[in-house]
């Protein structure tokens, strides 16, 4: 790789970072082709990105950065991949699911709106993360259910005045 193509990937991994508020770097060598045809298609499936990166790169993309991800380098050792989806918890969800049946991916890291989790022990929290669309949706279910109460009580209590007033009317004549 020249300098020319390493500058192009280093923009590119700075642009993916600039873009997206959450990503995370896992570990997958020693995975067969196989298993990795099926992990990417797997992530292709969720709509997650998963691109293979030099350490090196990906750290001068990060020192490049406004985002301080210096907490991060500890992690740049071995082989590297970066995980990007909408969804925060999409990637980890893929890891997870893929790990039923496979050793790797091994999650290194994970940068989620501004914090930043070191180590696959975090993979079942970031997994079961709801995602922004997932909260947005709840609170405008909660939202939705005392209007649903006052509509279903305004409109029992028609039914029972109607009742009332058919008695009333039938007394009378």
């Amino acid at each position: 790789m020249n300098r020319e193509e390493k500058n192009e990937m280093i923009a590119t991994i700075e642009e993916m970072l600039n873009n997206n508020s959450n990503f995370y770097l896992a570990d997958i060598s020693d995975l067969t082709a196989e298993q990795n045809s099926a992990l990417r298609r797997l992530c292709y499936k969720r709509e997650v990105s998963l691109k293979v990166v030099k350490n090196t790169l990906l750290k001068k993309a990060f020192e490049k950065n406004d985002t301080d991800f210096s907490e991060l380098y500890s992690t740049l050792v071995g082989n590297t991949s970066i995980m990007q989806a909408e969804a925060s918890n999409s990637a980890a969800k893929v890891i997870k699911e893929f790990r039923k049946k496979n050793p790797k991916p091994i999650l290194k890291a994970a940068y989620l709106e501004e914090a930043m989790y070191i180590g696959d022990e975090n993979l079942s929290a970031l997994a079961d993360l709801k995602s922004k669309e997932e909260l947005i949706g709840d609170i405008i279910t909660l939202l939705q259910s005392p209007a649903k109460t006052v509509v279903s009580s305004l409109q029992s209590g028609g039914s029972k005045l109607a009742g009332i007033l058919a008695a009333l009317e039938k007394n009378n004549n």
